[in-house]
């Protein structure tokens, strides 16, 4: 199945690494981390599995993915 859960990463100068937070798994502020742009993704999809994976273990509902309005963005 095709989940859309939303994944914010960002550089970290007093981590010296870029740190990615899941804003529907909120009881954490930053999930996981990576030294490269490409690592730190490459974790946040291997942390978004297992947590789809724990949730449906436990029988618990899955948090409803965080959408863009429906109307078009305007670039500045």
């Amino acid at each position: 199945m095709n989940y859309h859960y939303s994944m914010l990463i960002q550089w970290s100068n007093e981590d010296n690494c870029y740190l990615v937070h899941l804003p529907e798994f909120p009881w954490q502020q930053y999930h996981t981390h990576g030294k490269t742009y490409e690592e730190a993704a490459k974790h946040g999809h291997e942390i978004i599995e297992s947590l789809i994976e724990w949730y449906q273990e436990h029988r618990k509902a899955l948090p409803e993915p965080i959408a863009l309005p429906e109307k078009p963005l305007k670039v500045a």
